[in-house]
């Protein structure tokens, strides 16, 4: 018999799993089939590859159809998402950053894509939407309005698409609560079932954004000791 607890609606309750090393998702259905059928949480493929049953474990994101539950774990929602019931969240309003960012093809033009340049961008496209790292990302804490990880890589991978015609518009819309506001802490990595790293793609759309003029407006305010005179 193993105890897990999941949070919900910010109250803590505990449940007995019969079995153990089986999946959260497995425990999840166990418990809404035999103990509580009042209990919601989203799921769709059960592999891996649909990102829908994402959720907190110990204050980590994972998949739990992939991860392997254990005595004592605490299950909680995705953070910055709008609660609807126990670990089921609304998504709509992070899909929103994809907007934000304009991150698709702005000017289309033909170009012959050699396979390194498609290999430049593959890992970006294996992105599935399932929110981990914008749930992982402290920079939401206290700036709502960041356009957030998975935004900010659909956006490089559009810049370093040789169909794309002109950058600069995706790189204009990534200035304000965008790449500048990261603190590059990596979580976002961390975090992805996928293998993505953020984290890098927010650094290479830095250094993409510096070729168009921009620098970091925090770098400019700082006097380093010198109280900005000179």
């Amino acid at each position: 018999m193993t105890n897990i607890k999941i949070n919900r609606h910010n109250k803590i309750e505990t449940f007995n799993i019969p079995f153990k090393s089986t999946t959260l998702l497995k425990a999840l259905y166990h418990i809404k089939n035999n103990q509580d059928n009042t209990l919601t949480f989203s799921s769709s493929c059960r592999s891996g590859v649909c990102g829908t049953c994402a959720v907190r474990v110990n204050g980590k994101e994972v998949l739990a159809c992939s991860y392997n539950f254990k005595k004592d774990d605490l299950i909680e929602p995705l953070a910055y998402h709008e609660v609807q019931r126990d670990l089921k969240v609304n998504k709509q309003k992070v899909r929103e950053t994809l907007k934000t960012s304009t991150a698709w093809l702005q000017n289309y033009q033909e170009a012959t894509i050699s396979e390194s340049q498609v290999q430049l961008t593959e890992k970006q496209s294996d992105c599935i939407l399932c929110d981990s790292c914008y749930s992982s990302c402290p920079v939401l804490e206290i700036n709502p309005n960041f356009i957030g990880p998975f935004a900010l890589t659909r956006a490089y991978r559009y810049t370093a698409d040789p169909r794309e015609g002109n950058i600069q518009v995706i790189v204009d819309n990534i200035q304000t609560n965008g790449i500048w506001d990261c603190t590059l802490c990596g979580n976002c990595t961390e975090v992805c079932p996928q293998g993505i790293d953020p984290k890098m793609d927010i650094t290479m759309l830095r250094g993409i954004s510096s070729q168009f003029g921009y620098s970091d407006p925090n770098f400019q305010a700082m006097d380093f000791g010198f109280g900005g005179a000179f």
